[in-house]
C-alpha cells in the first residue's frame, strides 16, 4: 500500500521523497500497447550548480586592472589628438596630447606590472610573440607605443634647451624626431585602444566573452572621447576643433557599443544593467552626452569646453569600470554560465537533422 503516495497517505505515512510539485506525465515508450501515460514520482531535475556555488572562478583582477583599461585608452586617444594637432598646426593640442599620452602610458605600465606582482614578469612576456594570445600581442603593442610616446613628449622640451653646444644639437634634432615618433604612436594607438577589449572577450567570463563584437568598439570610442576631453581642457577654443570632432566620433562609437552590450546579449546583458556596473554605465552615458553637448555648444567658451572635457574623462572612467564590474559579476553567479549553456544545447538539439530516415545527409534525395 505504501509504494505509492496515495497508499502512503491511506496508512498514515508521509510521501518519500517529499516534494512540492505535482507529478508530471510522460508518454509511453514506443512499442508498448495501450494508451495513457506513466506517472513520475520524482520531478525532473533542474541543475543549477553544486550548492549554488559559482561554476567559474571569478577574475582575481582588482581595481588596478580597471584603471589600466582607462589609462591605456587615455594614452591612445591622447596620442591621436596630438597627431591631429601636429598635422593641422595646432601646437596647444599637440603639446597636451603628447604630455598626457606619456603620463597615461606610464600609469598604465605601472598598473599592469602591479597586477603581475613582479616587474620581471612583464619582461618575460617579451620572450615570445604569440599572435593567438591577446596578452602577448598587447604586451608588444605597449612596448612599441611607450617609447614612441615618450620621445614625442620629450621633444616638447626642445624650446627650453640652450641654442649652443651639445644641448643645442638636441634642440635642433628633437622636433623632427618628435614628429616622427608622434606619428608612430598615433599609428599604434588604435591597437592599444582596442586590444584590451579583445583581451577581456578572450576569457571565459560569460558577459565579457559573449560581448566580443562590441567590447573593442566600446573601448575605441571611450579612448577617442577621453583624448578629446584632454584637448577640450588644455587647448583654447580656437584650436579645439579636432578635439570636438573626436568627441562626437568617440561618443557615437561608445554609446552604440554600450547599447548593444546592454541589449543584445539576453540574460548576459543583465550584469551590465544592475548593481554597481549598471550605475556606472548609466552615469557614463549621461556624462558622455553632456560632454558632447557642451563641446558643441561651447565653441567659444573656454570654461564650458573645460567642463565638457572633464565630463568626457569621467565618462571614460565610468565606462571602463562598469564593463569591468559587469564581467566580474557574471562570473560569480552560476546562472550566467548554466542558463546560456542549456539554451545553446537546446538549440543544437532542435537543429540536429534526423539522419535515420531516407534522404539523410547534406544532399537529401
Amino acid at each position: 500500500m505504501a509504494r505509492t503516495d496515495a497508499g502512503a497517505a491511506e496508512v498514515g505515512l508521509a510521501p518519500h521523497p517529499p516534494r512540492e510539485v505535482e507529478p508530471v506525465e510522460r508518454p509511453r515508450r514506443r512499442g508498448r500497447k495501450g494508451g495513457g501515460g506513466e506517472q513520475l514520482n520524482v520531478p525532473p531535475a533542474e541543475f543549477t550548480s553544486y550548492y549554488g556555488r559559482p561554476i567559474l572562478k571569478a577574475p582575481v583582477w582588482k581595481w588596478d586592472i580597471a584603471a589600466y583599461l582607462f589609462t591605456g585608452g587615455l594614452a591612445a586617444g591622447s596620442s591621436m589628438l596630438a597627431a591631429g594637432g601636429q598635422l593641422t598646426g595646432r601646437p596647444a593640442l599637440r603639446r597636451a596630447g603628447r604630455v598626457t599620452s606619456l603620463a597615461a602610458v606610464s600609469a598604465s605600465a605601472y598598473f599592469l606590472i602591479n597586477d603581475l606582482g613582479k616587474p620581471s614578469r612583464f619582461h618575460h612576456m617579451l620572450r615570445v610573440a604569440k599572435l593567438t594570445s591577446p596578452m602577448s600581442v598587447g604586451t608588444w603593442i605597449l612596448s612599441a607605443f611607450g617609447p614612441a610616446a615618450g620621445v614625442a613628449a620629450v621633444a616638447e622640451a626642445a624650446p627650453w634647451l640652450p641654442e649652443r653646444g651639445v644641448l643645442g644639437l638636441g634642440r635642433r634634432l628633437l622636433p623632427p624626431v618628435g614628429q616622427a615618433a608622434g606619428l608612430v604612436a598615433a599609428v599604434t594607438a588604435p591597437a592599444l585602444a582596442t586590444y584590451t577589449g579583445v583581451l577581456l572577450a578572450d576569457t571565459a567570463v560569460p558577459s565579457w566573452h559573449e560581448a566580443y563584437p562590441e567590447l573593442p568598439t566600446v573601448f575605441a570610442g571611450s579612448a577617442l572621447a577621453s583624448g578629446a576631453g584632454v584637448g577640450l581642457i588644455a587647448a583654447p577654443p580656437a584650436q579645439a576643433g579636432p578635439a570636438r570632432r573626436m568627441a562626437v566620433a568617440g561618443a557615437a562609437l561608445e554609446l552604440w557599443g554600450s547599447h548593444r552590450v546592454e541589449n543584445r546579449l539576453g540574460l548576459l546583458s543583465e550584469p551590465y544593467a544592475v548593481g554597481s556596473a549598471g550605475r556606472l554605465l548609466r552615469t557614463g552615458r549621461a556624462l558622455t552626452a553632456a560632454g558632447v553637448a557642451g563641446a558643441l555648444v561651447g565653441r567659444r567658451s573656454r570654461a564650458l569646453s573645460a567642463l565638457s572635457g572633464g565630463a568626457l574623462l569621467a565618462a571614460a572612467v565610468c565606462t571602463r569600470f562598469g564593463i569591468f564590474h559587469g564581467g566580474v559579476a557574471s562570473a560569480k553567479d552560476p546562472k550566467y554560465t548554466v542558463v546560456p549553456q542549456r539554451e545553446r544545447a537546446r538549440q543544437r538539439d532542435g537543429q540536429t537533422p534526423d539522419d535515420s530516415g531516407p534522404g539523410a545527409g547534406p544532399n537529401p534525395g
